[in-house]
């Protein structure tokens, strides 16, 4: 299994970030796995975002939850992020992230990780 991520890595204040992760070698609507996203923010640990499994059924951590949108494309066996009014708080590395549990990755943690992607926020 592979996780390959993308998207803009430099945004303005109150901009939306945007990210999405191919999966490969792991259909994501056949899968036991939960899709989650999961960031870093520098001088920190890691912290939990969200994630959706092989239903569509979508969790999200509760301080995220009202700018945090997590969707799929099971066409492509990809899902994405999107935050919207960032700030420069959300300034981390974003990782794409699997795990059987969602316990799992709701402590930071997965079985699987992609690369991650530098974030930074500024005006």
């Amino acid at each position: 299994v592979q996780l390959q991520e993308w998207g803009h890595g430099l945004l303005k204040p109150s901009q939306t970030l945007s990210l999405t992760c191919a999966v490969y070698g792991d259909p994501i609507t056949a899968s036991v796995y939960y899709y989650s996203w999961i960031r870093q923010p520098p001088g920190k640990g890691l912290e939990y975002m969200g994630a959706i499994a092989r239903d569509g059924g979508v969790y999200h951590n509760p301080s995220l939850k009202s700018r945090t949108s997590i969707s799929r494309d099971t066409s492509k066996n990809q899902f994405s992020l999107q935050l919207t009014s960032v700030t420069p708080e959300d300034t981390a590395v974003y990782y794409c992230a699997m795990a059987r549990e969602l316990s799992t990755v709701a402590g930071g943690g997965a079985d699987y990780w992609g690369q991650g992607t530098q974030v930074t926020v500024s005006s």
